[in-house]
């Protein structure tokens, strides 16, 4: 008889098989989940050297994972910039990034992230109003979606950018009615900028690896898919891979990273990278691109013109044809496809790209995903589930920004389906959950509680409740949805026998707080591959075999 290293029990045991939590035991050996049951069915699997805890009423239940985020980025604009999310005003934002520039005169540039022109009500900012209060260094400060930055003259004196500059493909040096630069960069021309703003060395990117990893434990997230970023290309790519094996190889990575680099024409080094990166900690899985922008700067794709910009639809990031036939390659090849989608456009041009690919290369278990899906046409929420595409979701989206974002630029018609969830989940679909990260802050929490409750930016009022979740739903999407999205369902996302042992206790029954409480929840501890990587507090070994006992 097999017996347990460790024994986990609580009355709230959410498996992700069931709808709900249960009394119950988790039972692991080593890396593995070897038993999951009752406290019957558990009882033989207790050894002398068993150690058994008690989690009384707090959920234990399988580690998050989140299936959408740009890792290096995040680790380095949370840990070396100012936040600007909590501004109210061009003006507030800029004293945030005087008082932070002030505090770090050693600092070559000065980065930042997170304003949003319209939560203040203005238009876009300019240049010239970083330049009265920080003139002396370059100031990069990304929007609140990452498709558009703010810098002052002085960044755009180093890189050499002029008003003679020639746009870069998908992207936009703005300038005004008189031809001079505005200090907004729009989609790829904040490469411009930050390529250099944003240079590391090994150290740099070691450290902030290392502060990514210890922040997911401290939140319950034990898997993560780290997919391709079009504004700073040294953040994501093969150099950053060798870092993330090197941890690997020396047993440092405590998150499971899954990898989604560009899809381009180089499926050669597409197909070698898939062979480089696949174990059990790091794999490459598939390949990402942009298909639109977003709905704020009228750069998402969209089926009908804008309300407020009747002479545009937006546009694709690349020439049609060429997104075609990279992704028709691709699939033929095998490689599972994400699409960044976020208008109606873009999302139907998206599927009828998926829908090629089946009848030019055949039907297989593509499992090929959207991502985001702010805008979709009532039609193509069919034509997804009927594809067997995978709806890669942010709930928190919603109250990134004013509800006004939105509803002043795309029609009335069109309003019930601005960022759906619910009405995307079949019954052979399964929904992903992730945050976008930086883009959002990395907390799982928030994105169960914005998915449960649907509050907008004011965080009282509901947009679209039809298209709410069950806290059971939202938890799976986060688990065992996001699994699926790269093929792992058979070893991660449910506490099933057999399963890798990467477990999460939260500090409340999860089924038992207030919708509106769960933004508040905790992660307590945090198991990846048997080990304990993470507690809050020092945990209690259960004394006297209380398994045996009962609750």
């Amino acid at each position: 008889m097999v017996l347990a290293d460790k024994i986990f029990f609580s009355q709230s045991v959410f498996t992700g098989v069931e709808e709900h939590t249960k009394a119950g035991a988790v039972a692991i050996k080593e890396n593995k989940i070897i038993a999951v049951g009752s406290i019957e069915e558990i009882k033989s699997f207790i050894g002398p050297n068993t150690k058994e805890y008690d989690f009384g009423n707090r959920t234990i239940m399988p580690g998050f994972h989140d299936a959408h985020l740009h890792l290096m980025l995040g680790a380095l604009l949370t840990h070396g910039s100012v936040d600007l999310s909590g501004s109210t005003s061009s003006a507030d934002a800029i004293k945030k990034v005087k008082e932070f520039a002030d505090q770090r005169p050693n600092n070559d540039w000065i980065i930042g992230y997170g304003w949003d022109h319209l939560g203040w009500g203005e238009d876009f900012p300019d240049r010239f109003e970083i330049d009265r209060m920080v003139d002396d260094r370059p100031v990069l400060l990304f929007h609140a979606e990452f498709h558009y930055s703010w810098v002052n003259s002085k960044a755009l004196e180093v890189v050499g950018v002029t008003n003679q500059t020639n746009n870069p493909s998908n992207g936009v040096i703005q300038k005004d009615e008189h031809g001079e630069l505005t200090g907004i960069l729009i989609e790829t021309a904040t490469g411009l900028v930050a390529d250099k703003a944003l240079t590391m060395t090994n150290q740099d990117k070691t450290e902030l690896l290392e502060s990514f990893l210890e922040e997911a434990a401290r939140l319950g997230i034990t898997s993560v898919n780290d997919l391709y970023v079009n504004s700073v290309e040294q953040l994501h790519g093969p150099d950053l891979f060798r870092l993330f094996k090197q941890f690997d190889e020396t047993g440092r990575l405590s998150a499971r990273i899954h990898l989604y680099p560009i899809l381009d024409d180089n499926i050669e080094n597409a197909k070698e990278m898939k062979n480089t990166f696949d174990s059990e900690k790091l794999k490459f899985v598939g390949l990402k691109q942009f298909i639109d922008g977003v709905v704020t700067s009228h750069t998402a794709y969209m089926l009908d013109p804008y309300v407020d910009k009747s002479k545009t639809r937006g546009s694709t990031a690349l020439p049609k044809e060429v997104i075609k036939r990279r992704a028709l390659q691709a699939d033929k090849e095998g490689f599972q496809i994400r699409f960044h989608a976020i208008g109606d456009g873009a999302v139907n041009f998206g599927l009828n790209i998926f829908e090629e690919a089946q009848k030019v290369n055949g039907v297989r278990d593509s499992r090929h995903a959207l991502e985001h899906i702010e805008v979709i046409d009532p039609n193509d929420i069919s034509k997804l589930k009927e594809l067997g595409v995978i709806p890669s979701i942010q709930p928190s989206h919603l109250a990134l920004m004013p509800k006004e974002s939105h509803t002043t630029r795309v029609k009335k018609e069109k309003h019930p389906y601005l960022y759906p969830c619910k009405s995307l989940q079949g019954e052979d679909i399964k929904v992903s959950f992730g945050t976008d990260f930086p883009v959002t802050v990395l907390n799982p929490m928030l994105e169960i509680y914005y998915a449960v409750n649907r509050f907008d930016y004011t965080g009282e009022n509901v947009w679209n409740g039809q298209e709410k979740i069950s806290i059971a739903e939202a938890l799976k999407a986060y688990t065992i949805g996001s699994a699926y999205s790269v093929f792992r369902e058979n070893e991660l996302g449910t506490l099933e026998r057999g399963k890798l042992a990467d477990i999460i206790v939260l500090d409340k029954n999860i089924f038992e707080v207030p919708a509106k409480n769960i933004d508040d929840m905790k992660v307590i501890l945090t198991m990846v591959d048997g080990e304990i990587i993470f507690s809050e507090n020092e945990l209690r070994v259960a004394e006297n075999s209380m398994l045996l006992k009962g609750f």
